[in-house]
């Protein structure tokens, strides 16, 4: 009795027939892009190494192409690959068809590697990193590069920093306005008691540099809604929201969006948390979750400015450093999945109830109105300065491009006056609303807050058009909107780049000496490489000593 083996299809196989199965009975044709692997990816079930050597397999027997940057597209079947699509697509038996049995192992483990990922034996005395390296889907070489923004630096902030310096995330910008309180210490990793009263993004910038001295750090003291430029933003790989208040995360959602550029969200409040990814263009966004009454409540800082956004600086939201952990956790693994290209659930969020450990997943649901649905057209960008640029300068840039009713948009409204309800005296102000606090909105006659006069168009007419761009709140490498009623032009202070984005803060390794306590200091000099010619970049030494 002659007994041959039992052939089995491996996954990719199968994947590889089911798209023959499309080519076959003409739902792909000829030249037709596939989808992208995202939702391959999704909609098979299976990892992005499966779907490459799907991929990988179809391309050798000329029934697909790739095109470098692009995609994935269709060939034609014709006698030279015909038998072999009907071989892929299951001729023999249906059997791409059925699911993929795997067979016991009978011999050692083997890590999977990616077809076109080359095999790297580390050096694991020597590299660090050399671990993750065994990770079928980990791209070295995309972590390195990628450039991920922390927005807060408080209990989540902390973990995730610490995270993706451990895992070597190659540039990290950390954004936070707060001080460290003494309150902070209990769920915060990276900050120590003689840290009180610093800032809080300086501290764990510098904490990031000494637990991996191989990642490039930047950090900014100031609020993300008005003092980071759209430049900025368009330049990152992921964003990371580790914020407390809802008007932060509408400005982060819609920068994110404006620039298309996916953000990960967390949130937490003593034993409970929530994580949720957003991707322009998929699925729900942060603004379309939010509630009517919540929508209500952030229009308030429109019709009271001042003491709307005083409010929203007082609130604290009790958190443990457990719950702190799990989030952040959570936030990073999501920015490392989208760097390394493999899906993710974007409009959806998954809640952790610490009370009773459970967790769960549900889907937002997109609003068709949503005001954050937006994404910028072709960007211009120019080699000019915020602080030297005037309004004058851009307006007439603007009028060239679009005709001479052209108007500027800002992001954030300016004050141009205060006026009492009481005494009826009024004073000049032209100062982003930002910088006018409830203190000097009150008047100084009566004491009443004074009602404040606002304005974000700029038409040409105004007396302060010889002011600079950055007098009225416009930060650097930010994008300024500009349109004449039928079309919108996008401008970028570009040449701010050089010192908007450098990632060269405490670039000397941390070493910490047998007191606990080290120095960095700044090099003077910064060879910087985005994208364009290299540049150097003066900065006046600065220091800051650690303490452990």
């Amino acid at each position: 009795m002659k007994i041959e083996r039992i052939s089995h299809k491996t996954l990719a196989e199968t994947v590889a027939g089911k798209l023959v199965a499309s080519l076959l009975d003409g739902s792909l044709q000829p030249g037709m892009q596939l989808p992208p692997e995202r939702e391959l990816i999704v909609k098979f079930g299976i990892s992005r190494a499966t779907l490459r050597e799907a991929l990988k397999t179809l391309e050798k027997h000329n029934l697909v192409e790739s095109r470098k940057n692009v995609g994935w597209f269709a060939r034609e079947i014709n006698e030279s690959n015909l038998t072999r699509a009907k071989e892929l697509a299951g001729g023999n038996g249906g059997q791409a068809d059925r699911p993929a049995r795997s067979e016991p192992p009978t011999g050692p483990i083997r890590v999977p590697i990616a077809p076109d990922k080359p095999v790297r034996i580390p050096n694991l005395q020597k590299d660090r990193l050399g671990t993750f390296d065994f990770i079928s889907w980990w791209d070295r070489e995309k972590v390195q590069n990628a450039k991920v923004m922390v927005v807060g630096a408080g209990a989540l902030g902390n973990e995730v920093i610490k995270n993706l310096a451990l895992m070597g995330i190659g540039h990290i910008f950390i954004i936070d306005f707060d001080k460290i309180e003494l309150a902070n210490l209990s769920r915060s990793v990276l900050f120590r008691e003689t840290d009180n009263n610093r800032s809080k993004a300086e501290i764990a910038a510098a904490r990031a540099k000494s637990v991996n001295p191989q990642v490039h750090v930047q950090y900014l003291n100031g609020d993300i809604t008005t003092k980071v430029g759209l430049g900025i933003f368009r330049r990152m790989d992921v964003v990371i929201g580790c914020l407390d208040n809802r008007e932060a995360r509408l400005a982060v959602n819609r920068f994110c969006y404006w620039v298309n550029k996916p953000w990960v969200d967390g949130a937490i409040q003593e034993l409970l948390g929530l994580v949720r990814v957003f991707v322009p263009g998929q699925g729900a966004c942060y603004e379309c979750t939010l509630t009517e009454q919540a929508l209500r409540d952030l229009s308030l800082r429109y019709s009271c400015p001042l003491l709307a956004r005083q409010n929203i600086l007082l609130g604290k939201v009790p958190t443990t450093p457990t719950i702190a952990s799990i989030i952040g956790a959570m936030q990073s693994q999501e920015a490392l999945k989208l760097i390394n290209d493999m899906p993710v659930q974007p409009g959806k969020v998954t809640h952790f109830n610490g009370m009773v450990n459970e967790m769960h997943t549900t889907a937002y649901v997109p609003r068709d109105d949503c005001e954050s649905h937006w994404t910028y057209g072709n960007i211009t960008e120019l080699p000019a300065r915020v602080e030297r640029t005037t309004l004058d300068d851009l307006l007439r840039i603007a009028c060239a491009d679009l005709g001479l009713n052209a108007v500027i948009e800002l992001d954030q409204e300016l004050v141009t006056k205060l006026e009492c309800p009481n005494c009826h005296t009024v004073e000049e102000v032209l100062r982003p609303l930002s910088e006018v606090t409830v203190e000097a909105g009150n008047c100084p006659t009566c004491g009443v807050l004074r009602e404040a006069s606002l304005t974000h168009v700029i038409t040409g007419e105004e007396p302060f058009l010889h002011r600079t761009l950055a007098s009225v709140g416009v930060p650097p490498l930010h994008i300024i909107r500009a349109h004449n009623g039928q079309e919108y032009r996008f401008y970028e202070m570009t040449g701010d780049l050089a010192e908007a984005l450098h990632f060269r803060d405490f670039e000397s390794t941390v070493k910490l000496t047998d007191k606990k306590s080290a120095r960095i200091r700044l090099k003077e000099k910064v060879q910087l490489k985005d994208g364009k010619e290299p540049a150097v970049l003066k900065l006046r030494p600065h220091r800051i000593r650690l303490r452990d």
